[in-house]
């Protein structure tokens, strides 16, 4: 199972906040936890997906996809994965966690890292000090760390950090530079559409984005 939290919309992604119109930031965030949610229910591996979030609009769409929602349980982010992965999804299950800022991602992408899943492991984000996926086997503890300095946390702790060639998987997006990343790498068709809307990217197609 793979869990992914989302806060509530008008609180999501602060350190975002400036890239879009204010009044379109929640649409923004809401498209790319779509695009996120739309690979990890294509991917091979994945037996489903639990998103964490108490937003009735999140809930709504991802519903809508195929996702099954819990209540956040109000303890801050790490609490939340815990709660999703190891009380919702359950201790006997595969599970793997996720953020949800990631529109570029790709299925087959997260197919191979949990691929080379044996034990308790992460994926660093693009910059190497972030991470984008935790993932444990059957009767392991989740054991989060996210926050400020989650790859040194999580390794520290014993996680053993994937790698491969998976920049849609790894590129999370946390600033205006990081959109353009995410549209050279070729965003989703949500956040793709919803940056062309608000005039940020012209020529858009699944393989990127003319400037």
């Amino acid at each position: 199972m793979t869990v992914i939290p989302v806060k509530r919309l008008d609180a999501a992604k602060s350190r975002l906040r400036g890239a879009v119109a204010e009044d379109r930031h929640p649409e923004l965030v809401l498209a790319m936890v779509a695009d996120t949610a739309a690979a990890v229910l294509n991917a091979t591996t994945v037996a489903g997906l639990i998103v964490v979030t108490d937003d009735p609009v999140v809930a709504a769409v991802v519903r809508k996809m195929g996702a099954e929602v819990a209540a956040d349980p109000g303890a801050g982010l790490n609490a939340a994965l815990r709660f999703g992965a190891d009380e919702v999804a359950g201790r006997a299950a595969h599970r793997a966690v996720l953020t949800g800022d990631l529109p570029a991602l790709r299925p087959e992408q997260l197919d191979a890292a949990l691929a080379g899943v044996t034990g308790r492991a992460f994926v660093p984000d693009a910059a190497g000090t972030g991470t984008v996926l935790l993932a444990v086997p059957p009767r392991t503890p989740l054991d989060p760390r996210f926050g400020p300095g989650s790859a040194a946390a999580h390794r520290a702790s014993g996680a053993i950090p994937l790698t491969g060639d998976w920049p849609g998987l790894r590129q999370d997006v946390d600033s205006a530079a990081d959109l353009d990343t995410v549209l050279e790498l070729g965003a989703g068709d949500r956040t793709r559409a919803l940056l062309r809307d608000v005039g940020l990217s012209q020529a858009c197609t699944p393989a990127g984005c003319a400037r």
